[in-house]
């Protein structure tokens, strides 16, 4: 999810009908270190194959174990399944610009990329909110847990979350890309970003930029306020449990959330809510890659390592595949 409107500047641009509207535009991504293109190219294919592989195995043993269906892992297998859709928006294209050198992105696939990217980061946004409601039930209402947090309950969840998502990214997409683009077609990005794409149409964007500083508002600080609010209610249950060891148990079955929170929303807002005169587009485009990049690869090592359910599950799978190997 994008913060984008720190950095929007209300700026009437004048049109300009004598240049030829731009039907296609050049992410220039890189384009500044030439001497690091292969290398940067071997970097991210690796991190896109760990991602795919990390998150594509939680997805598959939180719904072949029979001890991982409780509603903390479905959650957690959709949010794997999630992350793998948000990363492949930008990491394809990505590797396809450094490998091949072809920039150009026509006005369709640069929509396509935004909708998605942006769907894809709102619906990870309530994702995490349903999920810490799910933790707030669980140890403050354990008694009434699974009466409150039954399978219907949760489909409910995730489908809201989805759809949410969906519908609303439409819209935004829509307005965005009904603007006349002109002039200059060069985008200092590794994908179409929102920011990046409102500095090169003509005419007035304020009616743009105050919608997607709505959104951001809605999908991005109203789900943080949620979830500080769950966990501040967490931590004082916790506080209040007889003994020490109860108390480190409650901590365990809820830190793994609360550590992939903070890096999803605190790399977001390191990103984008600085101010604009602190820093430059070439930071902006390192520190989105950062935040892109950063939740996906550690989602799957922070729930795994510390999560005893997962790692004995990830055993019996990885004994499954060693005793089908060995048949062979």
């Amino acid at each position: 999810v994008n913060l984008p409107f720190p950095q929007m500047n209300h700026q009437v641009k004048p049109p300009q009908d004598n240049l030829t509207e731009v039907m296609e535009f050049v992410l220039l991504g890189f384009a500044d270190m030439p001497h690091l293109q292969w290398f940067l190219f071997g970097l991210f294919l690796i991190i896109y194959i760990i991602i795919l592989m990390s998150n594509g195995t939680i997805f598959l043993i939180t719904k072949m174990d029979p001890a991982l269906q409780s509603p903390m892992y479905f959650f957690l297998a959709n949010f794997s399944f999630l992350e793998i859709c948000y990363v492949s928006t930008t990491f394809p294209r990505m590797l396809m610009n450094l490998g091949t050198q072809r920039r150009r992105i026509s006005l369709v696939a640069c929509a396509t990329q935004m909708y998605f990217f942006f769907t894809f980061g709102s619906t990870e946004c309530l994702l995490l909110a349903v999920m810490a409601y799910d933790r707030f039930v669980a140890i403050c209402n354990p008694l009434h847990y699974l009466l409150v947090m039954n399978h219907k309950v949760c489909i409910q969840l995730v489908i809201g979350s989805w759809a949410t998502g969906i519908s609303v990214q439409i819209g935004q997409t829509y307005q965005i890309f009904s603007l006349p683009f002109c002039g200059s077609k060069q985008i200092n990005h590794f994908f179409c970003d929102i920011p990046q794409i409102l500095k090169l149409a003509c005419g007035d964007t304020f009616v743009n930029e105050m919608l997607v500083y709505i959104l951001s508002v809605l999908f991005v600080m109203v789900p943080f306020l949620l979830i500080l609010g769950s966990y501040s209610k967490i931590i004082s249950i916790i506080l209040k449990l007889p003994s020490a060891t109860s108390q480190a148990k409650a901590f365990s079955t809820c830190s793994s959330h609360l550590m992939v929170v903070v890096l999803f929303f605190g790399s977001g807002i390191i990103a984008y809510l600085r101010p604009n005169t602190r820093h430059s587009e070439g930071n902006d485009k390192v520190l989105s890659l950062f935040y892109t990049i950063l939740t996906p690869v550690f989602n799957p090592m922070i729930y795994s390592l510390r999560n005893k359910d997962v790692k004995i599950a990830l055993r019996k799978l990885l004994l499954y595949i060693y005793i089908l190997a060995y048949r062979k």
